[in-house]
């Protein structure tokens, strides 16, 4: 019978802010960099790295897939049923997708759950 081991806790990251003087806020930066910590408002989060990725994330999901199938927007089409046009304008957000397409779409780009497009 196998033994139970143990595992090991991970820390995952935190934040700190602090209030006070720029001389101690100063001296609180320089003491963290020294000990290895780094500071947080250089950071940025994936929206503002890159915002054209935020803006339509169900056409970004759509056109992923299908580059992942190595398919065109007409090859998609023909095997969906569903006009080329449509298609494009489903991957730039001006048309929505809908449950019926998203099944045909999910379908036919091996897509397990069709709600990835909804």
């Amino acid at each position: 019978m196998l033994g139970h081991t143990k595992k090991r806790h991970t820390e995952s990251p935190m934040e700190a802010r602090f209030i006070g003087s720029r001389e101690k806020i100063g001296e609180l930066k320089d003491y963290a960099k020294r000990i290895g910590l780094q500071d947080a408002s250089d950071s940025l989060g994936i929206a503002e790295a890159f915002p054209a990725y935020g803006e339509n994330p169900l056409g970004l999901a759509l056109r992923g897939a299908r580059h992942r199938e190595g398919l065109t927007q007409r090859e998609l089409a023909e095997a969906t049923g569903i006009p080329q046009r449509h298609i494009s304008e489903m991957e730039g957000g001006k048309r929505q997708i809908g449950r019926e397409r998203a099944k045909k779409i999910a379908d036919s780009l091996h897509v397990p759950d069709y709600r990835v497009f909804l």
